[in-house]
């Protein structure tokens, strides 16, 4: 869309440029690896905006909106929500926040290498992929611990080691994918709360 002037000769900044622009992390890691709790620390300290793309596939459906409709009857045959689709809502988000946000942060996307190439095509590049990683048994563990009070069905063991072989198996390709940039930044979450945050931060702070 590019830049256009305004009556008084000021630049105007088109929406699409303003998401271009800003800060965009991606934060991947498995269930049960803490990434929710890094994400809420980085809000907390940088300002930044946390999204999560089911998150917002559950806020939509909540809403009631004819999109929140067509997803619903999606999600209960059981198939996947059409990837543009996940785009157009994680950018409406985006935009609805990039005046008062200092950067985004993208949570559990892009689960594949397409999505990471469209969210380029659609949004923007993002500048710093955060891979927030543990074992797979303290995960199983995290999780097993998490269903005792959740009440959620997903949470048991089997449930749980299937999640996880899906996850990794999807999440290798892009790890590889955007080292060959050079902008992950593997983040070992065995360690305490704070000293993993503290990684995080070092990694944020190193962006220029």
């Amino acid at each position: 869309m590019g830049c256009s002037a305004s009556c008084s000769g000021r630049i105007v900044h088109s929406d699409d440029d303003k998401i271009k622009d800003a800060k965009i992390i991606f934060v991947v890691g498995g269930p049960g690896s803490g990434k929710g709790t890094q994400c809420e620390k980085v809000v907390a300290k940088y300002g930044y905006t946390h999204l999560s793309s089911g998150d917002l596939l559950r806020a939509e459906v909540a809403s009631g909106s004819e999109r929140g409709k067509t997803l619903q009857a999606i999600m209960q045959k059981g198939e996947l929500v059409p990837l543009d689709t996940v785009l157009d809502m994680i950018k409406d988000a985006m935009i609805a926040k990039v005046d008062v946000s200092k950067g985004f942060l993208i949570d559990g996307y892009p689960r594949e290498v397409k999505q990471g190439e469209e969210f380029e095509k659609k949004i923007g590049a993002p500048c710093l992929l955060l891979y927030i990683d543990a074992k797979g048994e303290t995960m199983v563990k995290r999780l097993m611990k998490r269903g005792e009070t959740s009440g959620r069905s997903d949470d048991n063991e089997e449930t749980i080691k299937k999640r996880l072989d899906l996850y990794y198996k999807a999440t290798e390709p892009v790890i590889a994918f955007y080292s060959s940039r050079g902008i992950v930044r593997k983040i070992d979450s065995e360690l305490p709360v704070d000293e993993v945050f503290g990684h995080v931060a070092k990694a944020i702070d190193g962006l220029k």
